[in-house]
């Protein structure tokens, strides 16, 4: 296998006629042992068994796709199961899992999000929403909210699947009980919030090296009892965290860290499918993520206020207004953009979010952002189940994440040309809407595009110029060089 990969960007350089041309790479699947993969830091199994899939040793030939998240582990994951003939459903899957062991700061099984999805077979985009939503009782001293990510990924996997979801959960469990290396993300996360998060027994025991001293990037990151949650959720399903033997646990053992969660708190948080924003750029359809995930209707905004001549800042702080607006009044999120309300309405403290965008070779694409509404969310870890809880929002000081993703497509052509994400609190909106403004209607290489937004934003996203199908020479993937992701494209 040969790829490209590169923390900034990864573009398939061309050879003689236009044919892409990969150099070999640290991601070459061979390597992988080589680049300080461990055991259970890559899928393992998964490729070998990739069943009916092209090419030798059950991987695919040609262009693989592509995958961007906020943590590089996640991103090496979403790739291999692209090369073992996953669709974007599936890698985003496998990825959102990993990323929920390997940057527990800002995601996790306790934590949140919202996807966009777009499937080529059926040229349509539609939102899968699973917010982290406080429960209907807000109990404990450290009032918590429902957990969403494993039926929320379910519920993403069942849009386009290809490999089986208990096989795309492999990963993170392996992940989760073998060890990870503590990436620069988490890194800067844990010495953020050293103090406070190392008062809880449960934190301290897995983010504190011997010393006392918060995880320093690379070292090793080992959380046993999380790995046991994962296998159970693999073996028994999903539902078990919300109705069964996990959620009795967890009704349990929650009150011991101040959260109070109970079975009719868990039992029916579903995910809901909707409808996205959508508007037209040149010939293509831009969605964004529908309400109550109103950092794409803040994107939204914030994308046409450029797209008629704002300024940066102008734009940003209209993105804001238009969603605090409808936090506090409601209505129609169409109405809120066509009347652009002004920027009279103040936005709050908001919560740290992450996030993540995947291609296959077929032109379905998803974007998702997840979040705990907090950094690290309670900040105390659940005994025996080995994860955070996502604060409850709109219980005192926290509020809703602004969860920020796009997507663009051509209806005509049957064909992806855009995926875009976004984190940096109350600037993930600016995030998400400035790259897609000046890659889609200026041209600007995607590489530059992400890397212009403002602090403390970051963006990731994925374009293919030419479309796809179509050119995947003139595809791209990028993520903001001043974070800590990775952007990971490639062919065999």
């Amino acid at each position: 296998m040969k790829s490209s990969a590169r923390n900034r960007s990864s573009r398939p350089p061309t050879g003689p006629a236009g044919i892409p041309a990969f150099r070999s790479g640290l991601l070459g699947l061979g390597l992988l042992a080589l680049s300080g993969c461990g055991l259970g830091e890559t899928v393992g199994g998964l490729v070998g068994n990739a069943g009916p899939a092209e090419g030798e040793a059950g991987h695919v030939r040609g262009f693989l796709g592509a995958a961007v998240a906020d943590e590089p582990r996640a991103a090496l994951v979403a790739r291999d199961v692209l090369s073992a003939g996953g669709t974007a459903a599936d890698a985003a899957v496998a990825a959102g899992f990993a990323m929920a062991v390997t940057l527990p700061s800002r995601s996790g099984l306790g934590a949140g999000g919202a996807c966009l999805v777009y499937d080529r077979g059926r040229n349509q985009t539609e939102a899968v929403l699973f917010p982290a939503v406080r429960p209907a009782q807000a109990r404990g001293d450290r009032p918590a909210a429902v957990p969403m990510l494993a039926r929320g990924l379910f519920a993403l996997h069942t849009r386009n699947p290809r490999r089986p979801f208990e096989e795309l959960m492999a990963p993170a469990e392996q992940l989760a009980r073998f060890g990870a290396t503590t990436s620069r993300a988490l890194a800067q996360d844990l010495a953020a919030v050293a103090g406070p998060l190392s008062a809880d027994p449960g934190a301290r025991a897995i983010f504190a090296g011997p010393g006392g001293q918060p995880l320093r990037e690379g070292e090793r990151l080992v959380q046993p009892d999380l790995g046991s949650t994962l296998a159970a959720l693999r073996t028994a399903g999903v539902g078990d965290l919300y109705q069964g033997a996990l959620a009795r646990r967890l009704e349990q053992v929650s009150p011991r860290i101040g959260g109070g969660l109970t079975l009719e708190d868990t039992r029916p948080a579903i995910p809901t499918m909707g409808v996205p924003l959508q508007m037209t750029v040149g010939n293509d359809v831009l969605s964004f993520l529908p309400v109550p995930a109103d950092g794409g209707l803040a994107g939204a905004a914030a994308f046409r206020a450029l797209q008629g001549g704002a300024g940066v800042d102008a734009a940003a702080q209209q993105g804001l207004a238009t969603a605090m607006a409808w936090r506090q009044r409601g209505g129609d999120p169409a109405a809120l953009l066509a009347s652009a309300p002004g920027a009279a309405f103040g936005a709050p403290q908001l919560p740290a979010s992450s996030s993540l965008v995947t291609l296959d070779r077929e032109g379905n694409a998803v974007s998702c952002a997840f979040s705990l509404n907090n950094l690290f969310g309670t900040g105390r870890v659940l005994p025996q189940m080995g994860f955070l809880l996502a604060a409850a929002p709109d219980v005192g000081r926290v509020e809703p994440p602004l969860l920020a993703a796009a997507l663009a497509h051509n209806t005509s052509l049957r064909a992806f040309r855009y995926a875009g994400a976004a984190s940096g609190q109350a600037a993930a909106p600016i995030a998400l809407a400035l790259p897609a403004a000046r890659h889609l209607l200026n041209g600007t290489p995607l590489a530059d595009a992400v890397a212009s937004v403002p602090e403390p934003g970051r963006a990731n996203a994925i374009a293919c110029g030419r479309y796809l199908p179509g050119s995947a020479a003139q595809c791209a993937a990028a993520t903001d060089p001043r974070g800590a992701g990775l952007a990971v494209m490639g062919t065999p």
